[in-house]
């Protein structure tokens, strides 16, 4: 079932409060539910427990795989945005113009849902286990409403156009090489935007640079004020997006 208007126009205030939970994890002091440790520093324990690798291994590896995992999801969210327009990201009612078969949308259909899952998913490393357990779960269910319901919208207002691309290009697991030569929308002409991208993404690039550097200072409480600064610019660009000027 696709997500309703109001949802889609409330997205970004819904994922903000499932994220925070997921930081706050309120159940580990109410009902004993969890431990108080993030989730790179637990998985990084029991992979030393486990025997896998040593712990002074694990650690850095941990971070790394996290890190790798922020990167792709601030590269699918720039690059989507470089080829739809932030003002359309941003937008809060689902728009319509012509079907967009240029860049990632060519390998799979919503590359800018994948990489806020993967971003979401780098987030987790730092808040408890269970926290990002919860964040897991509740992030992927409310992702595949908004996918759904912008999926139904569109083949409404697009109709065949729309239809045939679903066929052609897979929702969220992408080919490694585009299928719309053989089948489906021919890409435009349209020029990505990449200035605007970089500027209009600036939470995943910022969740990426944290992962990648802060997180050898082995200091979450950092990471996470880091990345509340990082939300907060990103709310103060969205801000000054023209609402007007999506394609």
């Amino acid at each position: 079932m696709g997500a309703t208007k109001i949802e889609f126009r409330l997205r970004v205030t819904i994922i903000t409060v499932i994220i925070t939970l997921g930081f706050w994890a309120p159940w580990i002091e109410g009902w004993g539910i969890g431990r108080r440790i993030s989730l790179w520093e637990w998985l990084a324990l029991e992979l030393s427990r486990l025997g896998i690798v040593h712990f002074a291994v694990a650690v850095p590896l941990v971070i790394a795989v996290a890190a790798l995992i922020a990167a792709k999801g601030a590269l699918l969210r720039i690059w989507g945005t470089a080829y739809l327009g932030s003002a359309t990201v941003n937008h809060g009612e689902m728009k319509a113009g012509a079907v967009l078969a240029d860049g990632p949308f060519r390998y799979v259909r919503n590359p800018l849902y994948l990489g806020s899952w993967c971003m979401f998913a780098a987030m987790a490393f730092l808040m408890p286990p269970t926290g990002a357990l919860f964040v897991a779960v509740l992030i992927t269910v409310f992702q595949m409403r908004l996918i759904c319901g912008e999926e139904a919208f569109l083949t409404g207002q697009l109709g065949e156009p729309y239809i045939d691309y679903l066929h052609a290009v897979p929702r969220l697991i992408p080919h490694l090489r585009a299928m719309l030569s053989r089948t489906g929308p021919a890409p435009s002409d349209r020029k990505p935007q990449w200035l605007h991208a970089f500027v209009g993404e600036i939470n995943p690039i910022g969740v990426f640079i944290i992962l990648a550097f802060f997180s050898w200072s082995y200091n979450n409480w950092l990471m996470i004020k880091a990345i509340i600064v990082s939300f907060g610019l990103s709310l103060v660009v969205r801000a000054l997006v023209p609402r007007n000027s999506a394609p």
